[in-house]
């Protein structure tokens, strides 16, 4: 029997331990996570002409890796951002064969010397407030999908919000009834934070609340879909394009912006910014 543990072995302990008792990581983590290593170990087999049962740990090298990396930015045509996450997922699974698998040490320190590739910088847009203001008012407050949509718009803008906690928000996520308005969001890795809300988005999402017969203190979705269920990334990102496609006629600057949820995060963060430099 090899004096090495089984890579195998090494996976479930990393997946069923590691990740998810000892990091407490959330299940998008884990699922980002399984997907990295799923892929470097179908791209192993292949590459070794291995059935992935057979392979073992000693032969997932830094050279291997690395040849894997290439292939995601040549072949697959993936970012950078998407090369270091997959980067990532790896190495924290060869910190774990590190401390599991003495004998493993070697393999996991070369692995683990791969450098995260440098990003170009982006340019960061941002709206001003005119065009935050048109924005939201774009959408028909006479249809329901109408309201949805100026509510959703609202939150955006006035929480900052990230595309995934504005759409994983629940009734009893609100606090409407307290003299200063809150709401709980729950961010990436279980970084929860309590925002407060503006007034005009508390009455916006009353009414919301109130036409959906919704109490405040159910664990129902407040923005969801034609189907009635939670709202999708996909849905919140056609209903802010939806409303820039109807803004544009008055706005016709923003025609030359890339207008998506996130831009809403960056214009409220110079909003505040500003407000601060010129106290």
């Amino acid at each position: 029997m090899s004096e090495h543990l089984l890579l195998a072995h090494l996976l479930e302990s990393y997946f069923r331990r590691r990740l998810t008792k000892q990091r407490n990581a959330t299940p998008a983590t884990v699922a980002s996570y399984r997907d990295a290593l799923r892929m470097l170990i179908l791209f192993a087999a292949a590459r070794l002409r291995k059935k992935p049962a057979a392979l073992a740990l000693e032969e997932l090298d830094r050279d291997l890796v690395l040849a894997f990396l290439d292939e995601l930015e040549e072949k697959r045509n993936n970012s950078v951002t998407t090369r270091n996450a997959r980067l990532a997922a790896i190495r924290s699974f060869f910190h774990h064969v590190a401390a599991a698998d003495p004998a493993s040490v070697g393999v996991a320190q070369r692995v683990l010397t791969i450098p995260i590739k440098r990003t170009h910088i982006e340019v960061t847009y941002h709206l001003t407030k005119a065009e935050v203001d048109t924005l939201i008012a774009a959408p028909d407050p006479k249809t329901p999908r109408g309201r949805r949509d100026r509510a959703f718009l609202l939150f955006l803008a006035r929480t900052g919000a990230r595309v995934s906690e504005a759409t994983g928000v629940n009734a009893n996520d609100l606090q409407l009834e307290r003299p200063h308005p809150q709401v709980l969001l729950r961010g990436k890795g279980r970084r929860d934070r309590v925002v407060p809300i503006a007034k005009d988005l508390a009455r916006a999402l009353t009414s919301l609340l109130s036409e959906r017969g919704i109490a405040h203190h159910e664990p129902r979705p407040i923005f969801v879909g034609a189907r009635n269920e939670r709202l999708t990334r996909f849905g919140a990102t056609h209903i802010v394009r939806r409303a820039a496609t109807e803004a544009v006629s008055t706005r016709p600057a923003l025609a030359d912006k890339p207008i998506s949820p996130h831009i809403f995060r960056h214009s409220l963060a110079m909003k505040l910014l500003q407000s601060r430099m010129f106290r």
